[in-house]
């Protein structure tokens, strides 16, 4: 989601009092979102941002919302203020657990009734989620994803539009799609060939199996692998010894974005081919889902507190 249109004037017609009060408003819902636990660490000027998923650890609706109002808020209170924000942190507070991606009860039910639009909404709502963190929300910051426990399917694309990627040593990460017929859709294949190779992409998203963090540090698709309860501390670690050389390692990161560009057009037409074979899934497909959905929701675990 870019936040880079251009402020209105009264010859457009806008009335800036109204915008002014929608930008307050979204600064101030910064901090009051129910499923993201949210701070600021104002002397390291890091914006820490904890999902706390509902149910499973997937991006469901609701979480998906608050996500848009984080990367909203975060423009509103800090793009005039360059200076005090330069690190945004991302992690779970699900034990063991990053992400497991997309709401697959909604992909079945939008399946069996053979809802196209409804999963194209679901997927370019994702998409302009990873494309705001991928461009560091048009702001001058360092985005940091952490990894304290497994990041799957949508959970491992989000991971991957982060600038740095830290994971904890026993986290697992990989794309489990080809499990029921279908493929990632929201950003995994741009995003690996981009960091790697179109050719590791396609082995990832193929082969549906898990990799470790030691094998992501070694594609390439992880920079720090920590030990386990580590990741937090490899973040501040890592913040720390970057903010003398802030404004180079910034620069790179930026670089990147220019010289391998990902454009909100790639990602949507990706979602459609994606919602396309959504609706060629059988009934057999959609079991193996199902059984995928229970394995998950056995494996959910009490959320951990606020550090």
């Amino acid at each position: 989601m870019s936040s880079s249109a251009p402020t209105p004037s009264y010859k457009s017609g806008v009335d800036l009092k109204l915008v002014d009060l929608g930008k307050a408003t979204d600064a101030n819902r910064l901090f009051d979102l129910k499923q993201l636990e949210v701070t600021f660490d104002e002397p390291n000027g890091a914006l820490w941002a904890f999902m706390r998923a509902r149910g499973r650890p997937s991006y469901n609706l609701d979480l998906l919302d608050d996500i848009h109002a984080l990367q909203r808020g975060v423009f509103a209170r800090f793009s005039d203020k360059p200076d005090q924000l330069r690190y945004l942190v991302a992690g779970s507070r699900t034990r063991g657990v990053f992400s497991l991606g997309g709401d697959l009860n909604l992909f079945a039910a939008c399946v069996r009734a053979q809802d196209r639009q409804a999963l194209v909404e679901y997927g370019k709502s994702c998409v302009r989620v990873l494309h705001g963190f991928h461009t560091a929300l048009d702001l001058p910051i360092i985005t940091l994803g952490v990894a304290q426990g497994d990041a799957l399917g949508g959970g491992l694309e989000s991971l991957l539009s982060f600038d740095v990627i830290i994971a904890e040593r026993d986290a697992k990460f990989g794309f489990p799609e080809a499990l029921f017929g279908l493929f990632p859709g929201m950003g995994a294949y741009s995003l690996v060939s981009r960091r790697t190779s179109a050719a590791l992409a396609e082995e990832m998203m193929l082969s549906g199996r898990t990799f470790t963090a030691d094998e992501m540090k070694e594609f390439g698709l992880v920079h720090i692998v920590a030990e386990p309860g580590q990741g937090i501390a490899a973040a501040q670690d890592y913040m720390q010894r970057t903010n003398r050389r802030y404004a180079g390692v910034r620069g790179v990161y930026q670089a990147g974005r220019v010289v391998n560009p990902l454009s909100l057009a790639e990602l949507d037409a990706v979602v459609g081919i994606w919602a396309d074979a959504c609706l060629r899934l059988s009934e057999r497909d959609l079991k193996v889902m199902g059984r995928l959905i229970s394995a998950q929701d056995r494996l959910q675990t009490p959320l951990q507190a606020a550090e």
